[in-house]
């Protein structure tokens, strides 16, 4: 088959994110069972135009938003010779169906929602929360792929047949430990995210000020990084709290690099507004870190309360911090979460995950 994937950006964009490192496993292993798949994409600075990466075609065009219009453009003169569309998601679509008949996969992540007021002020906001209105009407009769269940009932429940409903798990690629690692002599809290206001840091060093009360020897790694403006911020917020000495910011590091920090941090804390599938919970678990997470979609779904880490009940900063020492403080329950955590990782397998997705893309050609 060929396959066209449209996506704003591409594995190695400069924001580029887990949405795009699952997308390129899913993708390699089409190549891989001899599909021929074109990624549509924005051109970034340093990118070539079109390039061959693991087999995939790219192909980059305008920026992050004009590559939108690009596509129609691109969609008009190519759609003939494509037999599947994967349009994905990332706050709006292509609206690939209003410029072809092909079967249009929808692959969305998360059903952005409140991450518009999150992200946004008006009228951005109300904006973009009419186009996402818009598009569920118009992508109604396409399939829809997402990564966690609670996805599927967001869908559901903005009129999306649940027929028309998949939900693929995402694995990691980290191998997990064989046995406990040793931690930190100090307690230490890991925070491992893009760096933008809807993925909660804020509440995360808000949280650790009130563990740092408790627990003054402490330590808070935040792991990635994102907006300029909003990381002065969170270093502004850290400042005002005096944590400057006990956070420390490693900025962009390499996989190694978070793997071994994973590995000798305590806790994950993730207080994200939501999210499409928590990978760095699953990552964390494969270190023996448990998290400690706000209870929101995709977080929910990689974390089993109260048996591989604990989902707050009201999602604030001060419940983040309580769940936190009272796991700290019970040693027999911090190693039975480490135990159960460790296990729930290694039922996500790749091959499991790219054979649903193949399936899936071949039943729907067919359709």
């Amino acid at each position: 088959m060929n396959i066209l994937i449209l996506n704003w950006r591409d594995i190695r964009h400069p924001k580029g994110g887990g949405a795009e490192f699952v997308t390129m496993e899913h993708t390699k292993s089409w190549v891989a069972a001899g599909n021929h798949v074109t990624w549509l994409t924005a051109h970034y600075k340093g990118s070539k135009k079109e390039s061959i990466v693991e087999g995939v075609h790219f192909v980059r065009r305008w920026g992050s938003l004009t590559v939108y219009l690009y596509a129609l453009i691109y969609l008009l003169l190519n759609a003939k010779r494509t037999d599947v569309i994967v349009d994905e998601v990332h706050g709006f679509p292509f609206f690939s169906p209003l410029l072809t008949g092909k079967p249009v996969i929808v692959f969305i992540h998360e059903i952005a929602g409140e991450i518009w007021d999150s992200m946004f002020v008006f009228p951005k906001n109300e904006i973009g929360k009419f186009l996402e209105w818009l598009y569920f009407k118009l992508y109604k009769h396409c399939l829809f792929w997402t990564d966690a269940q609670s996805t599927v009932e967001e869908l559901v429940a903005r009129g999306i047949p649940r027929a028309r409903c998949i939900a693929i798990p995402c694995p990691i690629l980290i191998t997990p430990v064989t046995r406990m690692p040793k931690k930190e002599k100090n307690h230490t809290y890991i925070c491992v995210s893009r760096l933008v206001k809807m993925k909660g840091v804020e509440d995360v060093i808000t949280a650790f000020s009130l563990i740092h009360r408790r627990d003054p020897s402490s330590r808070l790694w935040i792991v990635g990084e994102g907006d300029a403006g909003y990381r002065n911020t969170l270093t502004e917020l850290v400042k005002r709290l005096s944590l400057e000495s006990r956070v420390t910011f490693f900025g962009y590091v390499t996989e190694a690099k978070k793997v071994d920090l994973l590995r000798r941090a305590h806790i994950l804390l993730h207080a994200s507004v939501k999210e499409g599938w928590g990978l760095v919970v699953l990552e964390a678990a494969s270190q023996g870190t448990p998290s400690v997470v706000y209870n929101v979609n995709g977080l929910r779904d990689t974390v089993k309360g109260n048996q591989t880490g604990i989902l707050t009940t009201y999602n604030t900063s001060a419940e983040l911090a309580g769940e936190s020492l009272s796991l700290i403080d019970n040693k027999k329950e911090y190693g039975r979460l480490q135990k159960n955590a460790l296990s729930w990782c290694r039922t996500f397998t790749w091959k499991e995950a790219t054979k649903q997705s193949l399936m899936l893309i071949k039943k729907y050609d067919k359709e």
